[in-house]
């Protein structure tokens, strides 16, 4: 009970002594989950991460069920990508390794980094909503691996489908670097992750005041052209991968304004 109070009466030095640990304790919870990734890296690169590469692979299997279910053309039933992916730097692998290794151990580790980031936060919340903890961990990690999976089977088969077709000119060959391939990959996969957080993230700046569903509400328009853009982008060019793409991002648009009208009467009612 004393170490509870302490931390709520901590100075400004005193929490920046506490974020600075967290930080520390999360690299090395990284740190460690990239040494176990490292004893898997031939799993992990043939099987995960250029895995998406193979027409065989599943989401292109799905897509293309669908696209025929709706009367579209074959424009991701493709049999054989015309691109290769190669190395140009001399350093190249080991780097990539290294990275790869890093970012599936930031994936792995992301509970545990919840779980410290609760730790940190938790003394400026109220009684009740520290007995809440495991339920945001929870919740949230199962939002960012539902983030992680939506990036790994729709968006970057997605945009490995569109960028390996297209050609300004039959002339000019398809080669892929091997650090701009796994960018991209890397780069989706983490960026839908965290997407996908933001119901927790929407929650918690509605509780302090920062955002209101009506600020959502009437962003939802500008919301829908971003997501839109973004699926036109990254999709083949028909209305099914679009829509394939974008209806999940709105969803958790919508699911983020449904949280902070909770939030806000459920602080109307208190106050």
């Amino acid at each position: 009970m004393a170490n509870k109070e302490a931390k709520a009466n901590m100075s400004f030095m005193g929490h920046l002594e506490e974020l600075r640990w967290m930080l520390v304790r999360s690299a090395a919870a990284v740190l460690i989950s990239a040494t176990i990734v490292f004893f898997f890296s031939d799993f992990v690169f043939d099987k995960i991460i250029f895995g998406p590469i193979d027409p065989k692979f599943f989401s292109y299997q799905l897509m293309c069920d669908i696209s025929h279910y709706f009367g579209y053309e074959n424009s991701i039933c493709n049999t054989t990508f015309p691109f290769i992916i190669q190395n140009t730097n001399m350093e190249g692998q080991i780097s990539i390794l290294i990275w790869a290794c890093i970012t599936a151990g930031f994936i792995i580790a992301f509970p545990f980094i919840l779980y410290l980031l609760w730790g940190f936060i938790s003394p400026a919340l109220y009684e009740k909503e520290k007995k809440n903890a495991v339920k945001f961990i929870v919740i949230s990690s199962v939002l960012f691996f539902l983030g992680v999976a939506f990036g790994y089977f729709i968006i970057v088969p997605m945009s490995i489908n569109f960028f390996a077709t297209f050609q300004v000119s039959a002339i000019v060959k398809n080669q892929f670097s091997v650090d701009s391939y796994i960018s991209m990959v890397k780069t989706s996969v983490i960026a839908c992750g965290l997407f996908f957080e933001l119901p927790i993230i929407i929650y918690f700046l509605s509780k302090i005041g920062l955002v209101s569903p009506e600020f959502l509400r009437n962003s939802r328009k500008y919301s829908i052209v971003i997501i839109l853009i973004v699926a036109a982008i990254v999709t083949p060019p028909d209305v099914i991968s679009q829509i394939i793409v974008a209806i999940p991002m709105m969803i958790i648009y919508e699911l983020s304004i449904f949280i902070s009208v909770f939030v806000t009467k459920k602080q109307l009612k208190n106050e």
